[in-house]
């Protein structure tokens, strides 16, 4: 029978020659020895978490994507500080390094902090809006205006921060007669039953301090970083103020729930400052036009009034008994004139005469007269007897 050509490694005692050698342990040695070389000491892995369990402390899960999965766990002493827990099903975005056990070779990615992704946050914010749409809380009739001038106000952000510098410097830069109460809340991670807390015993003294309106702010970051804000129990601890509530949290193109559920959303918590507060340059402007605008209706209330007193004047002056009975007796003079002028002795006075018959009926038309019957002539200085001797009859005038 034919025989295969013999392997050179092979030697006829069957012994290996040219072909490392381990025992299990010192495989395992250089496998990790391998992985520690070929890995950055840290990098960050997108993921879905599956199956998160706490064992004696420990976060156990499975980070899976759509075609393989890898062990991860985040010991007791690391998960205390996690901002972030993650539930199953959540995406995240882990900062971790490979633990490889040579003792076992067992490979695992401890998770040194956890971030929700961005899918994550945005499911999230979905749910979320969508039961609060249910139950009304995100209805814009529920909204309630701002207040124009607000005596105090309530700032609520973390401090110290950025933000909270912002909102302070704006606010004193707009309106200094306002007072601000600085409330401290912590803004990012799983921090939302703190938040609440502050929130309820806020509520329960607005009254007693004289707030008129609250503020909640948070400066720039991720969309992930913003994640406390839709917290379903945040929303409605916001949407129980007795008070208006304007949100400034994060930039321009950032939506929370918290933005929706307040009464006023602005872009920034700078831009809240602005949206609550009025700007006493435009006050002083405006009161100085409404001062001119003032001093113009009383300018012309004061001449409507010289006006009525001036006639008022001349009426008390008609009525006064002296003045009045000289008008009497003006208009007495002027009436004893007239009758004076149309008297018959006045008539008769300028050459006319007055013609009666002899029955002493004064005679207005020839048709009195008979021809040979005696009249009588009244002149201003006596009286004449005349006898008609002829009657002449004046043509009546045509008619137009």
């Amino acid at each position: 029978m034919d025989l295969l050509p013999a392997d050179p490694a092979v030697t006829a005692a069957g012994e290996f020659s040219g072909i490392p050698r381990y025992g299990v342990t010192e495989l395992n040695g250089a496998v990790a020895s391998l992985l520690e070389r070929g890995f950055a000491p840290r990098f960050l892995l997108d993921a879905t978490v599956s199956r998160p369990q706490l064992k004696k402390g420990h976060l156990w899960m499975t980070l899976v994507d759509e075609q393989a999965s890898i062990s991860a766990v985040v010991w007791a002493s690391q998960l205390a500080k996690l901002s972030f827990v993650p539930e199953d099903g959540d995406g995240v975005v882990v900062v971790g390094k490979l633990n490889f056990w040579s003792n076992r070779a067992s490979l695992c990615v401890q998770a040194l902090d956890i971030r929700p992704s961005l899918s994550s946050v945005l499911r999230q914010f979905e749910q979320v809006r969508e039961r609060l749409a249910l139950d009304g809380l995100l209805d814009q009739a529920r909204k309630r205006p701002l207040p124009a001038f607000p005596r105090r106000i309530a700032l609520l952000t973390s401090c110290p921060s950025s933000a909270l510098a912002d909102m302070l410097r704006t606010s004193a830069e707009r309106w200094p007669a306002t007072a601000v109460v600085v409330v401290p809340i912590p803004v990012q991670g799983p921090v939302h039953e703190a938040i609440c807390r502050t929130l309820e015993k806020l509520n329960s003294q607005v009254e007693r301090l004289g707030i008129d309106a609250i503020v909640i702010g948070r400066g720039g970051g991720s969309r992930e970083d913003l994640a406390v804000f839709d917290n379903e129990v945040v929303a409605r601890c916001l949407a129980a103020c007795p008070v208006p509530v304007v949100s400034g949290i994060g930039h321009e193109d950032d939506t929370t729930v918290a933005d929706l559920v307040a009464d006023y959303r602005a872009a920034t918590p700078t831009a809240a400052l602005v949206a609550l507060l009025p700007d006493h340059r435009v006050a002083v402007q405006t009161l100085q036009q409404q001062g001119r605008h003032l001093q113009q209706l009383i300018q012309l209330r004061l001449q409507g009034e010289r006006q009525r007193l001036s006639r008022d004047r001349e009426r008390l002056a008609g009525v006064n008994p002296l003045a009045l009975l000289t008008s009497r007796r003006q208009a007495l003079g002027h009436a004893q004139q007239l009758l004076q002028a149309l008297s018959p002795a006045h008539q008769l006075k300028r050459g006319f005469c007055l013609l009666s018959d002899g029955k002493g009926v004064v005679v207005r038309s020839v048709q009195q007269l008979k021809k040979g019957g005696e009249v009588i002539a009244q002149l201003t200085d006596g009286q004449a007897s005349a006898v008609v001797r002829e009657i002449l009859h004046q043509a009546p005038e045509a008619k137009p």
